[in-house]
């Protein structure tokens, strides 16, 4: 084997101006091109889907609990529960939960010079999560909870604010909306604390964050009233199961719901990328089989003369053939080696510059997302070298066909 690798080291680049350097040069590069290609696939694939994922699980967490309703949508409003003691302990004995918040939604409208715009809002107590969706406020702070009294300040989406033209500390007229017989509508004056933007439409253009006593004294609720409780997991990739577990161990008048099933339509949107990044795979894969493939049928072509000598010479055929499966390993080193260094630089460089837009309207992101799993990366450049290596094996056989006498006088 040193025998053979020697006389590969030493052929591969010897010619300085043969069509044969050429042809490598043009592999190693297709190579490091399909590498780096899968590297950026991957990362933005994993990026692009854990932001969007974050940004929804920010708003509604992983898992909604609530009492069971035949023919409602979760979405809309809910028929109050008591808070539950025996509920709360079935939820925090499962060690996967790190939060648990109560909350309900109402029905409003946002009156301001006239224009009008209907809601639902979402209230929320104030030992709420709000670390991640404080990170979404694109201006003013976060709400002021007060503890005597309900906040009478309110959280808008960007959207709502263009289109009602609203700013940080404007103070709006909500109408509320009867809900129950013989309730009439309701009026109030609320505070506009922040400005948030989740690039979600869904989202945007129909909640706002309020204080959920405030929806309590609306709906004649008792204090210890609400819609249901919101949870939040360590692991949102255990989502479905830890749904259907903790869903066993519920009451049957009680319902669990992860916003996998509440939003289907993005999370569907979201497991297309995989698709996409397969594809990419498997072009990029073709390419570079393609590519060293003809390569090495250029070099066992050029090789030809010294095939015929080294097997005049009594060398074996498996020990010739070593030298062109050299010949694939140095190039498959070079070119996944390139790659790996071109595709982590360029994921690196978009990760603090954020250089590549995106339309947020149709992404739910301004940019796109990079996310760098090692394992990933380092299986990419691990099965590129063992399916390329694989490939190489058949066109080496071609060198038991050649006679040494014609290999010798070939030109």
């Amino acid at each position: 084997m040193n025998i053979s690798f020697t006389i590969a080291k030493r052929t591969l680049f010897s010619e300085k101006n043969s069509f044969s350097k050429f042809i490598i040069k043009l592999s190693i590069a297709a190579t490091m091109l399909s590498v780096m290609a899968m590297i950026i696939t991957i990362s933005f694939v994993n990026g692009f889907q854990d932001k969007v994922s974050e940004k929804i699980f920010s708003f509604w967490g992983h898992i909604r609990v609530q009492h069971l309703e035949a023919n409602k949508a979760l979405v809309a409003e809910e028929t109050p529960v008591y808070k539950n003691d025996s509920i709360l302990k079935i939820i925090k004995l499962q060690p996967e939960v790190l939060h648990v918040s109560a909350f309900a939604t109402k029905s409003a409208v946002l009156e301001k010079n006239k224009s009008i715009e209907g809601v639902l809002i979402k209230g929320i107590e104030s030992t709420y999560d709000s670390i991640q969706l404080s990170s979404l406020i694109s201006y003013g702070k976060w709400l002021n909870f007060s503890d005597t009294n309900y906040s009478k300040e309110i959280l808008v989406s960007q959207a709502i604010a263009n289109v009602l033209n609203i700013q940080v500390n404007d103070t709006i007229q909500t109408h509320f909306i009867a809900t129950q017989n013989g309730q009439s509508s309701t009026v109030r004056k609320l505070k506009v604390a922040g400005i948030y933007k989740t690039g979600i439409e869904e989202y945007d253009k129909l909640f706002i964050i309020a204080d959920i006593r405030l929806l309590q004294r609306l709906n004649n609720w008792q204090s210890n009233q609400i819609g249901g409780y919101e949870l939040v997991l360590s692991n949102y990739n255990h989502l479905d199961s830890f749904n259907n577990n903790l869903l066993d161990k519920l009451p049957n008048e009680w319902i669990s719901k992860s916003i996998k099933e509440i939003y289907p339509n993005i999370f569907d949107w979201l497991n297309i990328q995989d698709v996409n990044r397969n594809v990419v795979f498997i072009i990029m894969s073709i390419v570079a089989i393609i590519n060293l493939i003809t390569c090495l049928l250029v070099l066992v072509l050029e090789r030809t003369r010294m095939i015929g000598i080294l097997k005049a010479v009594g060398t074996p055929n498996f020990q010739i053939q070593q030298i062109f499966l050299c010949h694939a390993f140095i190039i498959n080193i070079l070119g996944i080696g390139g790659g790996l260094i071109a595709g982590l630089g360029l994921c690196f460089l978009q990760q603090h510059t954020h250089i590549i837009t995106l339309d947020e309207s149709s992404y739910y992101i301004s940019y796109a997302p990079i996310k760098i799993i090692g394992w990933q990366v380092m299986l990419v450049c691990v099965c590129t070298g063992i399916v390329c290596f694989l490939s190489l094996i058949i066109p080496s056989w071609v060198v038991k066909t050649l006679s040494p006498v014609k290999a010798i006088q070939f030109r």
